[in-house]
């Protein structure tokens, strides 16, 4: 059965090389094939790169919210813990659990990725 299970998993390794292999030597990529991935406008060749710089401040409220969404998350099973635990054990995770949080938001405050005005 484990011999029959090798083989199977050789032969997917193999087909799938070779499915990539055969790709990229058929493919028809060329030099003139770069204005086809350019952004089109109009016809006319771009003035400025498609690619727009980002605020990182922005970016780091939005990393901010997801930890702070998945925070959440993690919260509810907590409470159910407490259905099935004695209270001391769950004083101690639920408190542990917000001291991370909490360091967590001093050192952005520190790092004043909570202020909007940067």
């Amino acid at each position: 059965m484990i011999l029959l299970i090798m083989y199977m998993f050789i032969f997917i390794l193999f087909i799938s090389n070779l499915m990539m292999f055969l790709s990229i030597i058929l493919s028809k990529k060329s030099f003139s094939d770069r204005e086809k991935c350019s952004p089109f406008e109009c016809g006319f060749d771009p003035k400025s790169s498609a690619r727009i710089p980002f605020s990182l401040h922005f970016f780091l409220i939005t990393v901010i919210f997801l930890i702070f969404d998945v925070e959440i998350a993690l919260i509810f099973p907590i409470i159910n813990l407490f259905k099935l635990t004695n209270f001391i054990i769950w004083s101690k995770i639920s408190f542990f659990f917000i001291i991370i949080l909490l360091v967590g938001l001093f050192h952005e405050w520190n790092q004043n990725m909570l202020n909007w005005t940067n």
